[in-house]
């Protein structure tokens, strides 16, 4: 990080909305678009543990998309993620999660902690007025969330803007409207949007989103934001110094954070990736191997059929190298993967066990494991279930309830659990991971 001295200021925004599906992440890409079209440095943000947006809002910024949580990243995380962005950037933007007051903590509390004004996007589709009331409940719900004002989104018509704008209560301000339309809306899946690299068309849909926004008051420059910046740690130890960590990276495999990543690098580690999709070899030199999450059921048939990256990582595995699998990254090491339809197609064999997917999520929410290292912190979220007779060498505990969450299992070289986790939560834990010794 870039030396600060004192408070920065910097133009910031936080998007969100009453709920999920109203278009927060097309229209942050949209504005994080036309704002780098003028020259603008922009980074953007995303509320809470999400993959699949910041793939998307990274393609639109340019730059790299961190996470903020107040309870994974932390509050501490938070400030020197911001103060960061604020001494770099000429605009930060925030992409919620959900609605705006939706979890424990929400985005609301973020906007709040952090004095970042909130614009509120509504699908004002199938409404007219009632489109004020929620407008009112969004920016007077919570005396301390400081409030940007609202923008309509999907409108069918200018008489259906001037009816939508009509009923705004006075004092709140009215920042546009944006018209429906498919042709920059973006396609989604079971476990949110698709990934950037796949949507074809992806620039074109952010630019004419960018061009919709162009002429709202939306577009105009936020009010600046100032944020303290971190007060001084010691530098990380070195703990992963010479080690050098392969990492699956392709359609299959996905799911990363940077910040994950850059911890990687900050502890010492030389990172390098490969492709099981493409059957590219995880390197023999490698000192360990990560496998993330994405989207192996979507893929099953190609992975079962690259023998060469499967015997790289069986090799891998066989020589006592450590080997970690986060979630879809875990199905591919079991013995059979079987898809909603019924097809059962065989992995790598290297975790005993077998995996089903399901149509309805079988486990979401915020998750913590407590170890020798101390507390990791992480979410879960996905579609399948595993059948292993493996023992957990630890269980998860769920954020707010404490109850039990996710298992991790140690087999061998191999640590495998469903959760994601957020490795700056706890160098000394991520650093332990990759030395395969006691978590």
């Amino acid at each position: 990080m870039k030396a600060m001295t004192g408070p920065l200021a910097c133009p910031a925004l936080f998007i969100s909305a009453p709920a999920s599906g109203q278009g927060k992440t097309t229209l942050t890409a949209g504005l994080a678009r036309l704002h780098r079209r003028k020259g603008k440095r922009v980074r953007v943000f995303k509320t809470g543990p999400d993959f699949l947006d910041p793939m998307i809002l990274a393609h639109a910024s340019g730059a790299p998309v961190m996470s903020l949580d107040l309870w994974m990243v932390g509050e501490a995380g938070c400030r020197a993620l911001l103060a960061q962005a604020a001494h770099e950037a000429d605009l930060i933007l925030i992409e919620g999660v959900m609605g705006l007051f939706d979890g424990t903590p929400s985005s609301a509390d973020l906007a709040a902690k952090f004095g970042v004004p909130v614009a509120a996007v509504i699908g004002a589709n199938s409404m007219a007025q009632t489109f004020g009331a929620i407008a009112f409940g969004l920016a007077h719900y919570r005396a301390d969330v400081p409030f940007h004002g609202v923008l309509a989104n999907r409108v069918g018509s200018a008489r259906h803007a001037q009816m939508l704008q009509e009923g705004m209560p006075d004092g709140l301000r009215w920042l546009g409207h944006v018209a429906s339309d498919a042709q920059f809306s973006l396609p989604d899946r079971h476990l949110g949007l698709h990934q950037a690299s796949e949507i074809d068309d992806l620039d074109a849909r952010i630019e004419r989103a960018a061009d919709a926004l162009e002429h709202t008051a939306l577009a105009a420059l936020p009010p600046a934001v100032t944020f303290e910046p971190p007060a001084a740690e010691a530098a990380l130890p070195r703990w992963l110094e010479g080690r050098h960590i392969a990492i699956a990276r392709d359609a299959a495999f996905s799911f990363l954070y940077p910040a994950n990543l850059a911890l990687l690098e900050a502890l010492g580690a030389r990172l390098s990736f490969f492709s099981p999709l493409a059957d590219e070899t995880a390197p023999a030199d490698a000192s360990a191997v990560y496998l993330p999450g994405g989207y192996p059921e979507l893929h099953a048939a190609t992975l079962a059929a690259n023998t060469r990256s499967a015997a790289s990582l069986r090799a891998h595995a066989e020589a006592g190298k450590p080997l970690v699998a986060e979630c879809g990254g875990m199905l591919y090491l079991l013995d059979a993967l079987t898809t909603v339809d019924g097809t059962r197609t065989p992995m790598l064999g290297l975790l005993p066990g077998d995996a089903a997917m399901q149509k309805r999520f079988a486990a979401l929410g915020m998750q913590r494991l407590d170890g020798a290292h101390g507390t990791l912190t992480g979410h879960t979220f996905h579609y399948s279930r595993v059948s292993t007779p493996l023992a957990p060498a630890l269980r998860a505990r769920h954020a707010q309830t404490g109850a039990d969450g996710e298992a991790l299992y140690r087999h061998g070289a191999i640590t495998a659990t469903y959760m994601h986790a957020y490795w700056p939560s706890n160098p000394a834990f991520a650093a332990a991971l990759f030395h395969g010794t006691t978590l």
